[in-house]
């Protein structure tokens, strides 16, 4: 998690985030909006060595680096025109971001505007809001079993 000011842009954070992401620990794919749909954020999500599902923009026209990145953009973006948009999204998996979307409503059901004033003590109120819908989430998480 990461919290900025309404100044900072969310693709501009994206990968400080991944950095967060112990090296030894794989990510498939990396899912996000349109807004990701930057050098850096493809860049750094190639770094991880994961699939970045994120639409290009409507108008979107071929990078010509070829950096990795840039190469998985270029195919997501072949994909999408060839297929149409709306194909691409369920092809592609991109329809599971909703399940995020869903998430951070619920972060803001635990309230809409927060108590504290001092940017420090909005982080922690933040980060407890996190830990207690993770501890909701794993309440809610059936542990299954083998059987015969």
């Amino acid at each position: 998690m990461e919290i900025t000011g309404s100044h900072i842009g969310d693709a501009s954070v994206l990968p400080d985030l991944l950095k967060q992401i112990p090296a030894h620990e794989k990510s498939g794919s990396v899912t996000a909006d349109g807004a990701y749909d930057t050098r850096k954020c493809h860049d750094a999500i190639a770094d991880r060595g994961a699939h970045a599902v994120i639409p290009t923009r409507k108008n979107a026209k071929p990078w010509k680096t070829v950096t990795p990145g840039a190469v998985a953009r270029n195919e997501a973006l072949r994909a999408s025109k060839y297929l149409g948009r709306a194909l691409w999204r369920r092809w592609s998996g991109y329809h599971r971001r909703s399940r995020v979307e869903t998430k951070m409503h619920c972060v803001k059901l635990l309230g809409q505007r927060l108590m504290a004033r001092d940017f420090d003590r909005q982080v922690a109120e933040l980060q407890i809001r996190i830990a207690v819908l993770n501890g909701y989430t794993a309440l809610g998480i059936p542990v299954t079993q083998a059987a015969g």
